[in-house]
């Protein structure tokens, strides 16, 4: 096992390019960050067999098994553990999340603020199986006001925790901001006000990973959301990439239903652990 660099990133995208959908956030911080460590804000670690990079852990805020064993996820734990613990989140499919923090907690780490086990993993490669809404369009720059309250509220609501807390509003609006530059802020606008909103998170050749899917509490219940969801399907497909993806919570009833109707079906589970 060793960190890895720019000169495996061929070797890393082979690896993600066995799960495509699935490993999009790995893919996505490898296409951007060339697996620098000074860009990663963390590292990357490569488990071989011979000259065969067979796992691997993104190790930086996210921590993220790549193909991972159970074996190989409680490896990546033993090298985790030994050091201070600087993710916030530990995300990625059940078996592999599962055996890493079982290590993890016998070799030290605190308790985490919540663990979600067991959230469905849902994918679309097709046009959506409902009439898009026409009124959900790409953000502008000149939406920025309107979009950002609506972000915050989906946040709180959906992590317990304010993205502002601690000083961090500064840093968050700038995130959005970004996401808007990019043309992956998706929402549906009246009277300057967001009904429904969402974006991309991470995008490889192969698959987008869309987050922070929200409906206004008093218009939930019309539609809003699965036609919403509708809409951000076949613009990431058109703009973006041929698959999106997401996982959603599994006690979240009104939600999965909305994604089976637009057509997404499951491929994997994940546990998300926070801190």
């Amino acid at each position: 096992m060793r960190v890895l660099g720019p000169t495996d990133v061929s070797d890393f995208l082979a690896l993600t390019g066995e799960d495509p959908v699935v490993n999009v956030f790995a893919d996505y911080r490898a296409r951007t960050t060339n697996l620098d460590p000074r860009w990663l804000g963390g590292e990357v670690w490569g488990r071989y067999d011979g000259r065969r990079l067979v796992a691997a852990c993104h190790v930086a805020a996210n921590l993220v098994p790549v193909q991972c064993t159970p074996e190989d996820a409680e490896i990546f734990a033993a090298r985790a553990a030994a050091s201070r613990r600087t993710a916030s989140t530990i995300v990625g499919p059940v078996a592999a999340v599962d055996a890493f923090w079982a290590r993890a907690v016998r070799d030290g780490w605190e308790q985490p603020r919540e663990v979600r086990a067991r959230q469905p993993h849902l994918e679309i490669s097709q046009d959506p199986l409902v009439e898009p809404d026409p009124l959900v369009r790409p953000s502008r720059r000149g939406d920025l006001d309107a979009l950002y309250p609506a972000c915050v509220a989906m946040y709180t609501e959906e992590v317990g925790v304010s993205p502002e807390y601690g000083g961090g509003a500064e840093l968050y609006r700038a995130r959005v901001s970004q996401l808007i530059a990019r043309r992956w802020s998706f929402a549906r606008y009246e009277d300057d006000r967001v009904l429904f909103k969402a974006e991309v998170a991470c995008a490889s050749p192969f698959a987008a990973q869309v987050q922070g899917v929200y409906v206004v509490p008093d218009r939930r219940g019309e539609g809003l959301g699965t036609r919403g969801m509708a809409a951000v399907v076949a613009h990431v497909r058109a703009q973006v990439a041929p698959t999106v993806s997401l996982y959603v919570n599994d006690w979240n009833t009104p939600a999965r239903a909305a994604y089976a109707r637009v057509g997404f079906t499951e491929t994997a589970r994940f546990t998300t652990i926070m801190f």
